[in-house]
Formats: C-alpha cells, structure tokens, sequence
C-alpha cells in the first residue's frame, strides 16, 4: 500500500519556498510553536491508534483475509502521526525515555508467538528468544516460575517487554502489533511482506494453535499502545510534563533541544541505525516496518518530522494546520543562506525517500533495495543516506550561526566507524 500517494496534499502544503520574513520571532514564540506541534502531532498518533482498535475489533468479530486486510491498512495508517513525532524524541529526555514502549525494533518474534524453523531454538545473547508466550502459559524468569496464563497489558507491559534487561525482548509497541497482523517476512530481499493468514485469529476455524491467546495478545498491545499514547499526548498538553521540562530550559536550552532532536533523528538514526546498517549488511532483519514491508514510508515521515520542527508547520490528519514561529524564521532572519541551505537540504532528502516510495510502488520494497546483488537498489538507498547526512551538516552549521553550545549529536558506528561493523 502507497499511504504516500494517498497523502500527497501533505507534502505538497509542506514544500519550502524563499519567502523572506518581515520580523525575526521570539525565541519564545519557537519554542512553544514547537510544543503545539508535538501534542498535536501525539494527539494524531493516538487518534490513529484507537481506529487502528476500531478496524481490530472489526477484524476479531468477523476474521476474514478482507478484514485483516483492513487492519493492515489501519496500522500502516497509524504509523504516519507517530513516524513525524520521532524529531520531539532526540533532546527530550522524557520522550527518550519513552519511546522504547511504542517503537522498540528489532524485536525476536520468537518470544511472541511461533516462528519458521529457520529462526532456530535458541540464541547465546537472548534465554527468551523462542518463548512463544502465546503458545505457553507459563515462563521461568531467574529460575521462577511465572504465571502467564492470562495475556493482558500487566503481562506484556511489565513482564515480557525487555525481559531479561534485552533490547530485542519487544513484547509491545507498533512493531509487537505488526508481528501479529503479518507474521514473519520470510521472502529475505525478495518481493513480499508477512503472509500470516486470518484463520490464526478465527476461534472456529483456528490455524497454528492458540488463536484465543493471540487474539488476547493483539487486544492487550493495543489497547496498551493507546495508554502510552495518551500518556505523551497529555504530556505534551499545557502544564504537561514535557512541555514544562522544555520550557524549563530557557530559550536558548529550547532551541539545542529542537536542533538536537533533528540532527539525531537525521544522522546517526535515520541515516546510521535505520537504514545505512541494513544497506551495509544486506539483511533485511535490520529494517524498520520489516514484517509489512512499510518501512520507505516510516523512513519518508520520519524525514518530514524533521521539515515540520524546522519550519514550525505540521498538517494533521484531519488537514488542518498547526504553525507559527519557527526555526527557519529565526535563522533566516540571522543568516539566509544558511537558512536557505538548510532547507534545500531538507528538500533534497524529500525528494531522495520519495524515489524510496515510488520503487516500493514498484515491488521493490526496502528490504529489496539493500539485497546483495541489487546495485541499482543500493544506490536509491545510498543517495537517501547521502542526503540525511547533507541535512545533519546543514543542521550543525545551523547550531554553530545560532551560537548554541553543548550540542551533541547522535552518531552511529554504520557511519562514524564502518570498519567496526564489517568486523562483527
């Protein structure tokens, strides 16, 4: 599914002009632009969570293949919000801090629920590679014995996620979801995503086992990820939690956060961890969407995050708009070439994750644009990393005219130390 063509007004009312600004706006003014933009654009992420819930209960009522069809759409429809809300994550601690609950990956699915033989048993860094808690109703965790008969959002939420202190252990979020609503993507950098049939959910017509507990199991992590949305949402509300950490940094403080947000969403995870990793290993275990092969558009509305903090715009779901002073009026106002560099980079990196979109149209998928042998492919990823790391240098120029100290970046061994990685 292309949610892109169905959203092109979005991109379309984003597109950078060379207007030039009659006034230089109040740091202040930026910074609480910046704070609208972030509830509203968690706010969306919550509303597109609970029609993502909506589509389920259709789904679990009558499961058939059109109606998981449906939900699939739903989810992927639910990832747009949150994929632009990921600028606010960078420099906000408490988003940080967050963000493991709703967008941890990469997960072992092996914990969740069963998996191909391929997957294997058993793995020397995770106990809990293969625990399928769908299929058991009990786990030993430091050698007790834990009651996980009943699947609901204390088990997922407080047992299961990150068991055992390992990353990979994602027992909730979007991802845990995705797992369930496609299964494995067992195609490697071939065309296909998960093909996890209707029936695993169908109580009188069940396929691989356990379907009343992998319903139970779909339901929890929903209904959880809609808890920890309307946490954020409320957090970022007036007098919420997030908003008065950042304003409680001065506006000096409030403009490293947003710069910091960006340029670590742009370089070392955008461009390091989510996509310049996958392209130097090949392996499709290492992209983003990889069970519903939607990753070209969480990397297209992770990029548009990026414009939305830097020009002080976001258009939601419904197509209204939220804006006022931004960051590019500022810097513009300071130092218009680089303002106008920063936003002809940021274009450029549009442009690079929308020829992403168009191959997926295609057939070719992210997972089929890093294969080995796919030269042509490798490049389309290439020049999306080139253009990420284009904006990252843009975005510190943009720091070093403003004067902001005490800045760091996420970097990413993918990029800063390749070496390393094709050592592992």
């Amino acid at each position: 599914m292309n949610l892109r063509k169905s959203l092109m007004t979005v991109a379309v009312s984003t597109l950078i002009t060379s207007s030039v600004y009659a006034a230089t706006p109040a740091k202040s003014d930026i910074i609480d632009n910046y704070a609208d933009i972030a509830h509203a654009t968690y706010e969306d992420s919550l509303i597109t969570a609970k029609q993502l819930n909506t589509v389920l209960g259709q789904f679990l009522a009558q499961p058939t293949e059109s109606n998981l069809k449906k939900a699939r759409e739903a989810w992927i429809a639910a990832r747009v919000p949150y994929q632009q809300s990921e600028a606010f994550r960078f420099g906000n601690a408490l988003v940080d801090d967050w963000e493991g609950k709703v967008n941890a990956w990469p997960l072992d699915e092996g914990l969740i629920d069963y998996v191909a033989p391929g997957y294997g048993s058993e793995s020397d860094e995770n106990p809990f590679y293969s625990a399928n808690i769908i299929a058991n109703k009990t786990l030993k965790i430091g050698g007790v014995s834990v009651d996980a008969s009943t699947i609901d959002k204390k088990l997922l939420a407080e047992t299961l996620h990150e068991i055992d202190e390992v990353e990979a252990n994602v027992a909730t979020g979007y991802h845990a979801i995705e797992f369930l609503l496609w299964g494995q993507d067992l195609n490697g950098t071939n065309p296909g995503a998960g093909n996890r049939p209707a029936t695993d959910f169908d109580l009188t017509n069940c396929s691989n086992d356990n379907c009343d507990r992998r319903r139970d199991y779909l339901q929890a992590a929903t209904n959880l990820l809609i808890d920890d949305l309307t946490d954020m949402t409320n957090s970022w509300a007036v007098n919420g939690e997030a908003r008065k950490d950042l304003l409680a940094k001065g506006t000096d403080g409030g403009l490293a956060t947003i710069l910091t947000g960006m340029g670590s969403l742009a370089y070392g995870e955008l461009a390091g961890e989510r996509t310049k990793l996958g392209l130097m290993l090949h392996d499709p275990e290492e992209e983003h969407d990889c069970f519903a092969d939607n990753t070209h558009n969480s990397h297209f509305y992770d990029a548009l995050g990026i414009k939305n903090v830097y020009l002080g715009s976001y258009t939601r779901v419904d197509g209204s708009t939220v804006s006022g002073s931004s960051l590019s009026q500022l810097v513009q106002n300071t130092a218009p070439i680089v303002d106008q560099n920063l936003r002809n980079k940021l274009n450029e990196t549009e442009a690079a994750a929308q020829v992403m979109v168009d191959e997926a149209d295609k057939g070719n998928t992210f997972d089929v644009l890093i294969g080995a042998n796919n030269t042509q492919g490798n490049q389309v990823v290439q020049t999306f990393v080139n253009a990420l790391v284009a904006e990252a240098e843009a975005i510190e120029h943009t720091i070093s005219v403003l004067k902001l100290e005490n800045i760091e970046l996420e970097g990413s061994d993918s990029l800063d130390n390749p070496a390393s990685i094709a050592a592992e």
